[in-house]
Parts: structure tokens; sequence; C-alpha cells
């Protein structure tokens, strides 16, 4: 079990979870406390890239330990050479969310940190999780606060273009998670390298139906979220109506 990594992923959900104790309208100390717990994470994620052994390559600072039993869904994360450095440019965007929001957020103070740690919160366990349960809940938490930061501190379209964001990546999130499921019940594991050693394994060959449908899910999943074209038309809406401090992290 990695510490570390565990504590990267651990800080701005208990950041967060703090700050709903914190009274309202202390904006000042809302927003000192955002901007060191993001910093804290920023730092905690460097620390991740000083002890990366580059040599070794491969999967690191790994936590493999059972979740739910039945199905088989595991708390397994780890970084390798390329989620490292999309952790580390999550970390260091959130701070500069926080600086870039300092005096443009003037109402509902507390609930827009609550929810910019949440969102780092979720987009970090996107590029450590190892489970496909683990990462499709990553995934969905990191949608939520998202629609939230658009809806409330967008600009005068806002509820648009949240409900617009909401809808087209909640379709992607639909056909992932069926794809998910299906992979599940060809090979009784969401784990993510066991159900790639499974495969190979066993010699699995699937109906080229199958195969396909699950290209396609995928793929319109990731091109919804990337976004490709002709499936990119909630961004520009985003963009335009989100706050500056949600365009950085849609960026």
């Amino acid at each position: 079990m990695s510490a570390v990594l565990n504590l990267c992923l651990a800080l701005p959900l208990a950041a967060s979870l703090l700050l709903l104790f914190i009274p309202g309208h202390r904006h000042r100390f809302i927003r000192i406390f955002s901007l060191a717990a993001s910093l804290a994470v920023f730092a905690v994620s460097l620390l991740l890239a000083v002890r990366f052994n580059r040599a070794g390559g491969g999967f690191q600072f790994a936590t493999d330990i059972p979740w739910i039993n039945s199905p088989a869904i595991r708390y397994h994360i780890a970084v390798d050479g390329l989620s490292l450095w999309l952790v580390i440019l999550s970390t260091l965007l959130t701070p500069l969310a926080v600086v870039v929001s300092w005096k443009h957020i003037a109402h509902r103070v507390k609930e827009f940190h609550v929810l910019l740690l949440l969102l780092e919160f979720g987009l970090i366990g996107v590029f450590v999780a190892l489970d496909l349960f683990l990462f499709y809940v990553f995934w969905e938490v990191s949608l939520v606060p998202m629609y939230f930061l658009i809806g409330v501190w967008g600009h005068e379209r806002r509820i648009y273009a949240a409900v617009k964001f909401f809808l087209f990546t909640m379709a992607g999130s639909v056909l992932m998670l069926a794809a998910f499921i299906y992979l599940y019940n060809l090979t009784g594991t969401f784990d993510y390298l066991a159900l790639s050693e499974r495969l190979a394994g066993r010699g699995m060959t699937l109906d080229p139906t199958a195969e396909s449908l699950l290209f396609l899910a995928f793929f319109l999943a990731f091109a919804i979220k990337v976004p490709l074209f002709p499936l990119h038309t909630w961004l520009p809406d985003a963009h335009v109506e989100a706050p500056t401090a949600g365009s950085v992290i849609l960026a």
C-alpha cells in the first residue's frame, strides 16, 4: 500500500469535507484554506514524481484491497509514467483555479470551493484507478461538481450550458458503464490488470459484433469527454458560460 498516493487522493476529499463545517461568511479563511489544501496536494504529487522509479516502469505506488465482494470490485490504484504527469497537472491547475477565482466568486464561496476540491478528488481518482468500476465512480464524481460550477457560478446562459454538458457526458458515461459490465460478465473482474491477463491468458476472442459494440461504446464515451468532432458541441457553451476556474479545469 502506498501512503503517498493515498494521501494525494484523500487530501482534497478531506479538505472539501472540512470546508462544510466552516461558517459560510468567512470568505477569506475559506479561500486561504482551499489554496493551502490544494497546494498541499500539489506538493504530494511532486513527491510522487521524485519517488517514481523511472528505470522500473510499469505501475507504481499501488494499493489493491477488496472493496465490494459481489460483484468483485476492488480499491486498486497506482500510477505509471503517463498517469503520474496527469495527476501533477490536475493538482497544479486546482490551486491556480482557486487563485483566479479569488476576487471573482463573491456568492456561495464555501460551496464553490467545496465543489472545486471535490472535482480535484475526482480527477485524481480517474487517473489512478485500476479497477474499471472504481474508475467509473471517479468519472462520475468529476462530472457532478463541474455541472454545479457551471450552473451556479457561470454566466448568463449557464443553466443551458450546464444541462448540455451534463446530458452529453452522462450519455457517454452510460455507454462506458455498459461496456464495463459486459467485460465483467465475460471475465469475472473489473480489475484492469486482471482483466487484461484473463483475456490474453485464455486466448479469448470476442464475437465480431460484440467487439464492434464495445469499441463504439468506449469510443463515444471518450470522444464526448475529449471532445472530438462532431460530439464537441457542449464544450464551446461550457467554456463560454463557466466561471474562470471552471474553464481552467475544462481546458
